[in-house]
């Protein structure tokens, strides 16, 4: 891909935000993407999540991280502080209306028949509402990251500006009408 100099392009935001659809659009667009396929297509994100499982442990396992320059990955946005310093990371972070995120993570629980938070939906909301400002104000605080938000609502009603967005953001060489094709109107089923 044109125009990487060797950053590590990172996926963030909140479960349920469009972090998989983002990874699909850069993949499609000709991004190489880290993953390992563990977590496979579901009936609640039918094209698959594109996760790495080392991410998981990154408090712990962070030798992976290198090998992730010149590719995107996806990190949740709770680790984002534990990425390593000595990396130069461009963040791609999926905003999505938290009461649309509860909803959906509400209907993925009762479709795989588990139990959830035993937290009102009002009281979910307070807390990923204020995750994502931690999350905002660390990113705007690490030099090592240049940092993009993404609106998962933009991403459907505007995928060709989004497209356009994202490849600039990366230095451009990416197939935006590929990127654009990703997105699938039918897999936003969750409205504010």
């Amino acid at each position: 891909m044109a125009g990487n100099d060797g950053y590590i392009t990172v996926v963030s935001g909140l479960p349920r935000s469009g972090t998989s659809m983002m990874m699909q659009m850069l993949q499609a667009g000709g991004m190489p993407i880290l993953t390992d396929g563990v977590r496979g297509a579901d009936a609640d994100n039918p094209r698959g999540y594109r996760e790495f499982e080392p991410v998981k442990k990154l408090s712990s396992t962070q030798g992976w991280v290198a090998e992730a320059a010149g590719k995107a990955v996806k990190v949740v946005h709770v680790l984002l502080p534990l990425l390593p310093a000595g990396f130069a990371y461009r963040v791609i972070l999926m905003v999505r209306d938290v009461r649309e995120v509860v909803a959906s993570q509400r209907a993925m629980l009762q479709r795989t028949g588990k139990s959830g938070a035993n937290l009102s939906d009002a009281r979910l909301v307070e807390i990923f509402t204020l995750q994502m400002e931690r999350t905002v104000a660390w990113l705007a605080a690490n030099a090592s990251c240049r940092v993009l938000e993404v609106s998962h609502r933009a991403c459907f009603e505007d995928g060709p500006g989004i497209a356009a967005n994202v490849n600039r953001f990366l230095g451009g060489g990416l197939d935006e009408a590929r990127m654009v094709g990703e997105v699938d109107v039918a897999l936003y089923r969750q409205k504010a």
